[in-house]
């Protein structure tokens, strides 16, 4: 019992399960089509070939392409950038930044794995729909300011482990499905509802995996 204390200590992860009274994990962002509603738009969404990498370069360091702009572009001006909103909105027991909107510290039950995560260096915020994924299937023939709102659009971001993010990276649902199968059906109800909202296209093993994420909705 003492060594599965001592990692639980170093590594912020509970290995305990969650009590009744800890945060459910199976929140979704606000304006997630409910599970009916995303049957219908994915069954709608364009089905093709995944297009072209060229052109995609999301670093923005030093001049580089940086095709969806800045990351966390406060694009609502209101002096908070959206990796703060997405921290303060999905964490518990938040600590701002002294005088600040950044958060410095907090709780956060990872929907993706069903763990408990402590310390914000131990969080990143996950596209739900890859950037690069976008890319291919529609936002390569976007104007700039088009992909630097989707790169930011709060519907498709959540906090989560950053192991568990460097895991998923960019891969899409037929590669990729969250290790807590409970999430299933809200991971497959945000993804469907960014293809849906950017009219992004679906390739055909990606609209069977969500297709199978869905049916877990019941």
């Amino acid at each position: 019992m003492r060594w599965l204390l001592l990692i639980i200590l170093l590594t912020g992860c509970s290995a305990i399960p969650l009590s009744s009274s800890a945060p459910q994990v199976d929140r979704v962002p606000t304006g997630t089509l409910d599970a009916a509603t995303a049957r219908t738009s994915l069954a709608a969404l364009p089905v093709a070939a995944p297009g072209r990498m060229d052109g995609y370069v999301r670093d923005c360091a030093d001049g580089k392409a940086c095709v969806f702009g800045q990351p966390w572009f406060d694009t609502d001006g209101d002096g908070c950038d959206q990796r703060s909103q997405v921290l303060a909105r999905d964490l518990t027991g938040v600590e701002r930044k002294p005088g600040r909107c950044g958060v410095q510290a907090g709780t956060l039950d990872d929907p993706y794995t069903g763990s408990r995560v402590t310390g914000v260096s131990k969080i990143q915020i996950d596209h739900v729909v890859p950037l690069a994924e976008m890319w291919r299937s529609g936002a390569s023939a976007w104007a700039p300011e088009q992909r630097l709102a989707a790169a930011n659009d709060l519907r498709n971001l959540v906090a989560v482990s950053s192991k568990v993010n460097r895991s998923k990276s960019d891969k899409t649902p037929d590669e990729w499905m969250p290790p807590n199968a409970g999430y299933a059906c809200s991971y497959g109800r945000i993804y469907v509802t960014v293809k849906a909202a950017y009219g992004l296209s679906v390739a055909p093993a990606e609209r069977s995996a969500l297709e199978n994420a869905l049916t877990a909705c019941g």
